[in-house]
């Protein structure tokens, strides 16, 4: 059974930085891809970025510049994001996701940690 589960979220002003966390476990094989989302109130997710299945990462725009991800395969795999130079706008509910390779969706979540930045 695969689950992910993402920590690191807080309060910050703007112009700060987090890290946030996520520990993926279930992964029966290597066939697995990864992401972060984030969701404004409302609003439908947002990829923040993704891996594609020939490993490169892609941002959105928004992401480029001041996020980076990294990941770590071991037993359970683990997902970070350094978020630098925090604005309001990136106010949100983070999630971690996962796919199979096979699909082009996303289809494991965990239950996401907020983010929140003040001015």
């Amino acid at each position: 059974q695969i689950q992910l589960l993402e920590s690191g979220g807080g309060s910050v002003q703007t112009g700060g930085s987090l890290r946030l966390s996520c520990v993926a476990s279930g992964f029966s094989h290597g066939g697995y891809r990864m992401a972060w989302y984030r969701q404004f109130p409302g609003k439908e997710r947002e990829v923040v970025v993704s891996y594609s299945n020939d490993g490169r990462t892609r941002y959105a725009d928004s992401a480029k510049d001041r996020f980076t991800v990294s990941i770590d395969y071991g037993t359970d795999w683990r997902l970070y994001l350094q978020m630098n130079s925090l604005q309001p706008d990136d106010t949100a509910m983070y999630y971690c996701a996962a796919r199979s390779i096979h699909t082009a969706e996303f289809t494991y979540w965990g239950q996401g940690t907020q983010v929140t930045v003040s001015s």
